[in-house]
């Protein structure tokens, strides 16, 4: 036997170029092999058992050792020892870069992955169809639910090439983001249909993080506008990115995590969804079979000589999903049924304030034309449905009843209940319509937000000039905000209305019951906010009109026809008979008890609203633009017909209030209480209203100034021409804080993107604190050089063979001290081998050395490549199972030492320990074949 045999030892064994890999766990044995120094060729000088046989053939020393993929064996027979067994023994040597094929990624076939990627895509999208209703079309949402998907898979697919993972995913995965998503979601914005505009990367930008809120906040359907398509862009994208990364993997137990992200977009949907949703149940079970039979051939479960029995297993669960869908109750958590919106217009000034200052600056001036409307179509602004005893206001509740509940619409606007509780026949059916209206000057000066709108509106576009005209900020959602109130048919942008301002409203005129019809109907229970300081007069004069009426459009009618006949009409402008303006308790009492019953519309519908409230009748009061003619009357005449298209223009003195009250069967019905305008009063005629014995008479009014209703409304006025306080709730901004900031946090791939970087961060650390803490000093000192080689691996330095070559290896690489890390090595070894007891002061001290290397080898890297660094899980979860195999392995052979990271050694790192003890006993039997070889020369 060579001298390299004889004198062998465990840190030639581990360090020999080359691996042992015994072909069980109990076995280890040698050959007479030997290595010349300096060569990478054993030669075979002799065998074990004395004379050479046939068994016993020894190699040439000629031949050359096996290549990578090339073997040698060798046996011996030697009786009554361990030794003396048979046992087989493999050398492998390594080629290239040292791998082994057993070390290669296996992969799975092009075919099946691309099956994997099909299933994960069809999943994702069934499970974003709960966004169909939202986005009003099956075709407006797969114009980027599609394509977001596929393009998430394909950047998944991507990773299977070594070349393209990780970074040149997430690049991927940026440019569809925000540069492809914006192109599908704001075409509108880019050159040719094709190329990204500035406006469309910035607005692509925002409307990344700005859409989720979007869709809670505006009133489904919303289309394709502004936008919204970004929000289906990110959750398809992303989630079918991350499904597939699972659904790919070499592994089939990940492949069940591929479920997550589909469950993820399952409950991200339903969140932002409507309460009905796009056919849950289908949706529920399509998923669960698509998965279920998916998962079952992807763990290769799945025989076909069994299709029938799996059939009706598969049906059987079908029908018990169903049965327990069945069972569970239909209503359905949405965030827009939480979402408090930002707009509060019950902090605006009363609309009805500032109603004769369209008389008295405008009575001549054009301020609204509007072409496409039936003829005699009321034209309405502001519904207030709230008396404080000043004013009437706009309710401050978001009841769906009251009138401040103003949502953000979409391209259509959903009918209200008021609307589907309605009666339709031939006679009080409303008509179809599709009116453009255009803001003329007179009409913004007073800053107004009312939007002029007609009858019950199914969809309003604003057109590109007043877009451009109304443009406040980046986002076209800023530009052209739009609330609709569906339960007073009446809208608020907040931009205000502008000159020359044009937007298309499409939607259906009310219905108009006739006299019979309003006479024999009783009224609609309704939730309404209660009034408050209203004079006694009021309810007497109702009770002593309408009292004696069996229904409660009877009991209207009866009021609309004594107030005209009693009543007599004056605006109290310059020329006209004296009549104050208001429609508080004061004015409202002056009124109906007073000397003169002498006024316009603002008073008598605040009189005749308040006295139906005191016979129990739901009403309000609608501030709006009236086709009148010279009595005040509605009438057809003013509309004119041009080629089959007609328009009527509205002036200042068109202004009306009039008063709607709710009656079963027939919605909102609209009375006008006010007197004719020709009705005016004169000198010698006799004033007094009415005098009921159950009317009190008021003292006369003093001769100082007329008193005015005082104004407790807060934020700016619409339509009085002052400016209130501009002062906003501390609830309301909490409010909107909380929205915005959840939608930040939880809908923003930014932020997805951070919390894996975080997670990565948090498992490197949790490993770090294993080597560090885990183990007797002795254990701690190795691995903390394992630290340092591991985060030369995850710099990319190739760090191999011994300690000191790794040492070499890190600062050739890195450019840092050579001397520090072999002199770190040099005590790991000295540690690992040597025998010698480590205290826990040695081994702390050792860690704090190891810190401050790997400080120096960040700061020596680049920013990106520092950056993936700190983000690469290369052989973390690896040397975590090396050092549990060796701890285990150190259990049950106490005396045997781990060898030195990179050397040499058993092929498999978790047969360190054995392999060590192995050694031993080998040289042991080494010894006792040369005493008999003596024996027998002698």
């Amino acid at each position: 036997m060579t001298r390299a045999h004889r004198n062998g030892s465990k840190s030639n064994l581990f360090e020999r170029r080359g691996d042992i890999i015994d072909s069980s766990f109990d076995s280890f044995s040698t050959s007479g092999t030997s290595m010349p120094a300096g060569s990478d060729s054993p030669t075979r000088t002799e065998s074990f058992g004395g004379t050479a046989g046939p068994a016993h053939t020894a190699y040439d020393a000629s031949r050359p050792f096996a290549s990578f993929s090339s073997t040698m064996t060798g046996s011996e027979t030697i009786t009554g020892s361990w030794a003396e067994s048979t046992h087989s023994v493999i050398w492998l040597t390594r080629g290239g870069k040292g791998r082994l094929p057993l070390a290669k990624e296996p992969r799975r076939p092009w075919g099946a992955n691309l099956i994997s990627l099909a299933v994960i895509v069809v999943t994702v999208l069934v499970a974003a169809t709960n966004l169909i209703d939202v986005y009003g079309s099956p075709v407006v949402w797969a114009v980027a639910a599609v394509p977001a998907a596929l393009l998430g898979a394909l950047v998944a697919l991507a990773g299977q090439v070594r070349a393209l993972r990780f970074w040149w995913q997430i690049v991927f995965l940026l440019c569809c983001q925000w540069i492809v998503g914006p192109v599908v979601a704001l075409n509108d914005t880019t050159i040719a249909h094709v190329v990204p505009s500035a406006d469309t990367l910035s607005m692509g930008f925002i409307d990344t993080f700005g859409s989720f809120k979007y869709l809670i906040a505006v009133a489904p359907p919303i289309g394709d506008d502004d936008g919204s398509l970004m929000a289906v862009w990110t959750i398809c994208l992303w989630m079918t990115f991350l499904a597939g990364l699972f659904a790919l993997s070499s592994k089939r137990a990940l492949s069940v995590l591929s479920t997550l992200p589909v469950a993820g977009t399952l409950a991200v949907g339903a969140l932002l969804g409507t309460d009905s949703g796009f056919y849950p149940m289908v949706t529920g079970i399509a998923i669960a079979i698509l998965v279920i039979v998916w998962l079952s051939w992807r763990w290769q479960l799945l025989e076909l000589s069994r299709w029938f029995s799996a059939t009706v297993i598969l049906l059987l669960a079908v029908a018990l999903a169903v049965g327990a869908c069945l069972g569970i109750g239909q209503s359905r958590l949405t965030l827009r049924d939480r979402y408090d919106p930002p707009l509060s217009p019950y902090d605006y000034a009363s609309p009805l304030s500032g109603m004769r200052s369209y008389v008295k600056d405008h009575k001549n001036d054009k301020l609204l034309t509007v072409t496409g409307l039936p003829a005699g179509t009321p034209v309405r602004l502001a519904v207030m449905d709230q008396f404080d005893g000043n004013v009437w206001n706009l309710s401050d509740s978001t009841a769906a009843s009251d009138s401040s509940d103003y949502r953000r619409v979409g391209t259509r606007i959903p009918a209200g209940d008021d609307d589907a509780g309605r009666q339709s026949d031939a006679k009080t059916a409303g008509k179809r319509f599709t009116a453009t209206f255009t803001i003329h000057q007179g009409l913004d000066d007073k800053d107004d937000k009312w939007m002029p709108l007609a009858g019950s509106a199914s969809s309003v576009t604003v057109n590109a000039a007043a877009k451009k005209a109304a443009k406040t900020g980046s986002s076209s959602r800023e530009r052209t905000p739009f609330y609709y109130n569906t339960g007073t048919d009446s809208a608020i942008i907040p931009s205000g209305l502008t000159a020359g301002m044009s937007y298309t409203e499409s939607g259906m005129t009310s219905p108009v019951p006739s006299d019979k019809q309003i006479a024999g109907a009783d009224a609609q229970p309704t939730s309404q906010p209660g009034t408050k300081d209203v004079p006694d007069s009021v309810g007497k004069f109702a009770a002593s009109v309408a009292g004696g009426e069996d229904t409660a459009g009877a009991q209207a009618q009866a009021l609309v026809s004594q107030l005209k006949d009693s009543g007599w009409f004056s605006h109290g402008l310059h020329g006209e008979y004296a009549s104050l303006p208001g429609h508080g308790s004061y004015r409202v009492n002056a009124l109906l008890a007073g000397t003169a019953m002498v006024g316009d519309s603002e008073q008598y519908a605040s009189a005749m609203a308040l006295m139906a409230r005191e016979l129990g009748l739901p009403s309000r009061v609608v501030l709006g633009f009236l086709p009148k003619n010279e009595d005040g009357d509605i009438s057809a005449d003013r509309t004119k017909t041009v080629n089959g298209v007609s328009t009527v223009e509205f002036t200042g003195n068109d202004i009306e209030a009039w008063v709607e009250i709710n009656l079963e069967g027939y919605g909102w019905v609209a009375f006008y209480p006010t007197p004719k305008e020709t009705k005016v009063p004169d000198e010698n005629q006799n004033l007094t209203p009415p005098n009921p014995q159950t009317l009190v008479r008021q003292p006369p009014v003093p001769l100082t100034d007329p008193l005015r209703d005082e104004d407790q409304a807060h934020g700016k006025s619409a339509l009085a021409g002052e400016d209130a306080d501009n002062t906003t709730t501390d609830q309301t901004w909490a409010r909107i804080r909380q929205v915005a900031l959840a939608v930040a946090v939880w809908g923003s791939p930014v932020w997805l993107m951070l919390a894996v970087c975080g997670l990565i961060l948090l498992i490197k650390a949790i490993a770090l604190a294993r080597l560090r803490r885990r183990g007797d000093p002795r254990r701690r000192v190795a691995s903390g050089w394992q630290a340092i080689h591991l985060m030369a691996g995850q710099s990319g330095v190739d760090a191999r063979g011994t300690r000191r070559d790794q040492a070499q290896a890190i600062a050739r690489e890195l450019d840092i001290d050579a001397a520090a890390l072999t002199a770190l090595g040099r005590e790991a070894d000295r540690a690992a081998f040597s025998g010698e007891s480590v205290t826990d002061e040695q081994a702390a001290a050792y860690w704090k050395t190891v810190a401050d290397v790997r400080k120096t080898m960040l700061a020596s890297q680049s920013t990106l490549r520092r950056i993936r660094t700190r983000l690469s899980l290369r052989g973390v979860f690896h040397n975590v199972r090396i050092l549990s195999s060796v701890r285990m392995r150190l259990h049950r052979h106490p005396h045997a030492s781990p060898a030195p990271s990179g050397s040499k050694g058993p092929s498999r790192p978790s047969d360190v320990g054995r392999a060590s003890a192995a050694g031993t006993r080998m040289k042991q039997n080494q010894q006792r074949i040369r005493k008999k070889r003596k024996g027998r020369q002698s």
